[in-house]
């Protein structure tokens, strides 16, 4: 407001995030003089708040209204009007040489690690990383940052390539790591409200990797859906500068950071579009969506008016975001109801629940799961970016290892008639 239109501003913040917004100014370039009232001011009686209006700022001990009329009537000083933007030095390429029970205990005590076991990126193992793309190592891939107070780092293939190291990757998985580190997000943004996240694979290469789309899709029974989920979140810390209680300020937390939900999604047993069709993209691409929210219901079934029921019951405070993580079999009981259109469906299920915010494009689905019975999963995620993954895999191909690395696969029932003796 007033770099652009000339109109004297005076922000306010309460003390708890001083430091952010200060940082926040050294990082863009923006000298604002703000005040800050005592903290916090959700969920306290207004006459407290009414006191925090009539005191003084806690950190300056000057009364809050004097340093709002100040910022608003004093004129801009020199330091103000052309402030210098801080950049940060960029990181060195390597360590120092060491024995490998003290690296490991440079990258945990660093914080450069989600606590569990790595594999350390040395040099020959980030060069056959490499090997998964065509793409040069010194290339930038994208920016990421936790929180918008900070300048955002880039990153380059090889720097992607040493996180995917460090997760237990392989190289057939380093295509897809590269389209999350090209979508420039985080998987866990800095916000008290403890932000989760889910990622989900379509296309042809969902299968060329082994991902699970099927039964267990979601549980800790699949090498790819592991280990991907996973380098997305060290890329968070690493790139993202994750430093508790500095960046990220996750009041309580979600257990979902560790892996952020990332499975593929089942086209071969769905009847609808696959997901990145109906976002535009081609039936023969390969993609990765990212969603993000707060809450997840994992036990759900009925018929769609229970659906209905189970998005008033989690509608959040921001509106109306939802996405179902459903079975195969819930579909087909769907179309049983008249809806054998996804879009159809969500223009339904927010006629119904009839509230302010939302419109039928805030509410997706994907079908995962292995049939077993049909239930599905409610979140207020949101689908906010969907990412080509094909501009990262070798010209020759996803690259594979002679024998790749599969963990054992739920063995299915094609027929219905598993267990019954003929």
């Amino acid at each position: 407001m007033e770099n652009d239109f000339g109109i004297p501003t005076a922000p306010i913040v309460t003390s708890r995030f001083a430091d952010y917004v200060q940082r926040d100014g050294r990082s863009h370039g923006m000298n604002l003089r703000w005040s800050f009232p005592p903290y916090p001011v959700g969920f306290i009686p207004k006459e407290i708040l009414h006191g925090y209006v009539e005191g003084n700022d806690p950190l300056s001990g000057v009364p809050l209204m004097d340093e709002v009329i100040f910022a608003l009537t004093s004129p801009l000083t020199d330091e103000e009007r052309h402030p210098k933007i801080l950049k940060r030095p960029e990181r060195p390429r390597l360590v120092e040489p060491d024995t490998e029970e003290n690296l490991h205990r440079l990258f945990l005590e660093s914080g450069w690690t989600d606590g569990l076991p790595i594999i350390l990126p040395t040099e020959e193992r980030v060069a056959e990383m490499l090997t998964g793309t065509d793409r040069a190592p010194d290339e930038y891939v994208g920016m990421m940052s936790v929180t918008t107070h900070e300048e955002r780092l880039q990153y380059t293939v090889e720097r992607v390539a040493a996180i995917a190291v460090m997760a237990g990757c392989r190289p057939e998985h380093f295509p897809v790591i590269l389209a999350l580190g090209a979508s420039g997000r985080p998987s866990m943004p800095s916000s008290t409200t403890s932000f989760a996240s889910m990622m989900v694979v379509n296309g042809p290469i969902r299968n060329e990797i082994g991902m699970n789309s099927g039964l267990g899709a979601l549980s800790p029974i699949n090498y790819a859906n592991s280990v991907i989920g996973r380098a997305w979140t060290l890329m968070s810390i690493n790139f993202g500068d994750v430093r508790p209680g500095a960046t990220f300020t996750a009041s309580t937390g979600t257990t979902i950071n560790y892996n952020n939900m990332c499975c593929a999604e089942n086209e071969e047993l769905s009847i609808w579009k696959p997901f990145h069709v109906r976002k535009g993209f081609k039936p023969e691409e390969s993609t990765v969506s990212l969603f993000r929210g707060w809450t997840m219901l994992g036990f759900n079934t009925g018929p769609i008016q229970r659906m209905a029921e189970v998005m008033k019951s989690i509608g959040g405070p921001f509106g109306g975001s939802f996405t179902f993580v459903i079975d195969p079999l819930v579909p087909k009981a769907i179309k049983a109801e008249g809806y054998d259109d996804p879009d159809k469906l969500a223009e339904y299920l927010v006629n119904q629940t009839n509230a302010r915010f939302k419109r039928p494009e805030m509410v997706s689905f994907i079908v995962v799961g292995g049939e077993m019975n049909p239930m599905w999963v409610t979140t207020d995620f949101s689908c906010f970016q969907t990412v080509l993954i094909d501009p990262w895999i070798p010209k020759a191909g996803v690259k594979k290892d002679a024998r790749p690395l599969r963990m054992p696969e739920a063995t299915m029932c094609k027929d219905g008639s598993c267990g019954i003796e003929h």
